[in-house]
């Protein structure tokens, strides 16, 4: 359409500098004429380049403003922190403990998590629900120190996470996110994208994931190729590799950001069933957008603007009318 309207305005400015030549043909010299009427033609092609660079230009100062940003972010703590590294084998246990924690997103905003206090003992399976904006996410983020604590302290089997460097932590916890990231490369490369397991070992994460017989109907089984996002998957498979990915690092914290919430029922069912059993001996926190998924928790732990409104077993929560559990069990359908 803008191509129509700078052709329309060149051809006329053409037809007024042809007008304006034959007007004055009696005192303009042809070669004036010609050279005003050549000018006149290449207008439209002027025009349409300063429209295109000024099109490119509004397009490559969105890069511009996000490297910005990045200069502007505030730079996160030490990858690895010297002197202060864990022992190679911790955390053994998977001890959870959050002690009086407070957290916000950025300075001068209000708190999203308001002195939080509890401890999931090794081998728990928690399950964590709320409304919409209780927190439950951010319980995820301080886990993993994508936001710094703004008070109190979290410590996991007695070593406090503020202390220790962001790669020694992260890499012994493993997540199950609701939005499945996968990279471009093969599906090895996003199992063990540092080849730090066999294949014979990657091959049993598949196993136990119910991925291996896809896997196995692939030309290239496990360098099978994954393209951006792996849009080559469906959302299911995604969850699923991301589940192998987890099998394979076997860390004693596992957390499920909502993880089942796209998914259908019955990989659904094949995700909570391989937890179950893998995952056994392991701390599971399982953040829950389907209620029915944490009713064989050991406890739940629900949250509100930010704070801790219950802990208890879920079957002690669903008998007390008052809760806030049992409320939203009744909204869900799972009670009479």
């Amino acid at each position: 359409w803008a191509a129509v309207h700078l052709e329309t305005l060149g051809n006329l400015i053409t037809f007024a500098a042809a007008l304006l030549a034959v007007l004055s043909r009696d005192s303009i010299s042809p070669g004036i004429v010609g050279l005003s009427v050549t000018y006149a033609l290449s207008v439209t092609l002027v025009l349409n380049w300063l429209v295109r660079i000024a099109s490119d230009l509004e397009a490559n100062i969105v890069s511009v403003e996000r490297i910005n940003d990045y200069l502007q972010k505030e730079k996160e703590a030490d990858w690895h922190v010297k002197g202060r590294g864990p022992l190679p084998s911790w955390p053994e246990n998977g001890d959870v403990i959050f002690d009086n924690y407070e957290m916000r997103y950025r300075p001068g905003l209000e708190l999203v998590l308001k002195g939080i206090t509890c401890h999931f003992r090794p081998g728990e399976k928690v399950g964590i629900v709320g409304r919409t904006g209780a927190g439950k996410s951010s319980l995820t983020l301080a886990l993993f120190r994508l936001v710094e604590a703004a008070g109190g302290d979290i410590e996991i089997d007695g070593v406090r996470i503020a202390n220790m460097g962001l790669h020694d932590l992260r890499s012994q916890i493993s997540i199950i996110p609701q939005d499945p990231v996968l990279f471009s490369g093969t599906l090895r490369f996003n199992l063990d994208p540092f080849e730090a397991h066999k294949d014979a070992d990657v091959w049993r994460a598949l196993e136990l994931a119910h991925l291996s017989d896809y896997v196995k109907s692939q030309t290239l089984g496990i360098h099978h190729a994954v393209d951006e996002d792996g849009s080559n998957f469906s959302v299911g498979q995604r969850q699923l590799v991301c589940l192998a990915r987890a099998l394979l690092r076997q860390s004693r914290i596992l957390v499920l950001d909502e993880a089942t919430a796209a998914i259908d029922l019955e990989t659904d069912d094949l995700i909570q069933a391989t937890i179950r059993e893998q995952f056994k001996d392991c701390t599971v926190l399982t953040i829950a957008h389907r209620l029915n998924t944490i009713m064989d928790c050991d406890r739940v732990l629900v949250l509100d603007q930010g704070r801790i409104a219950e802990l208890d077993t879920p079957a002690s929560l669903l008998s007390n009318s008052s809760a806030i559990f049992h409320s939203m069990a009744k909204d869900a359908g799972l009670l009479q």
